[in-house]
């Protein structure tokens, strides 16, 4: 065999050593690196940069201590509510429904045509549904019996229906 017929094999190059840590406690500096880094490869890959939280804050009317609300961003035309929480001696007064309308408002003010979250089972699924969200899936989670419920709205057709 001609020495030009021979193959030669290259080793893979090594793989770079990294330490991983597993934690139940990030420090929010370790977080805003991961973000930051995330933002900053979508808006090279998109040219869009959009990314904001976005909180409808209630305050307790004597102490101004927030005692609930909601939390989420909205991104590359999407709202993401994150956490949602009211005490239960506000619930059922409306003031949720008011809460979500005002957070979509102003996602839909800063473009955004759609928006998502998940509930479960036991939270506030049939909540959302009446606010117009759509379910689009369930993952089954514990307790046995229990689902993440994924549910979604559309943003950009919405007007205004109050009187």
């Amino acid at each position: 065999m001609p020495a030009s017929d021979t193959t030669v094999t290259a080793s893979p190059p090594p793989e770079p050593r990294m330490d991983l840590t597993v934690t139940d406690a990030p420090m929010p500096a370790d977080i805003a690196v991961i973000s930051d880094a995330l933002d900053r490869f979508n808006i090279e890959r998109t040219g869009v940069d959009d990314r904001r939280p976005l909180a409808v804050l209630v305050r307790d009317p004597e102490s101004h201590q927030v005692i609930g609300g909601l939390t989420g961003r909205t991104s590359l035309g999407l709202f993401f509510v994150d956490l949602f929480f009211l005490p239960p001696e506000l619930r059922g007064s409306g003031l949720g429904g008011e809460i979500l309308r005002q957070a979509e408002d102003e996602a839909r003010a800063r473009g955004c045509r759609a928006a998502v979250l998940y509930t479960i089972t036991f939270q506030a699924p049939g909540f959302y549904r009446k606010q117009g969200w759509k379910r689009l899936g369930e993952v089954p989670c514990d307790p046995p019996g229990t689902s993440r419920v994924f549910m979604t709205k559309e943003l950009a057709a919405q007007t205004d229906n109050r009187v």
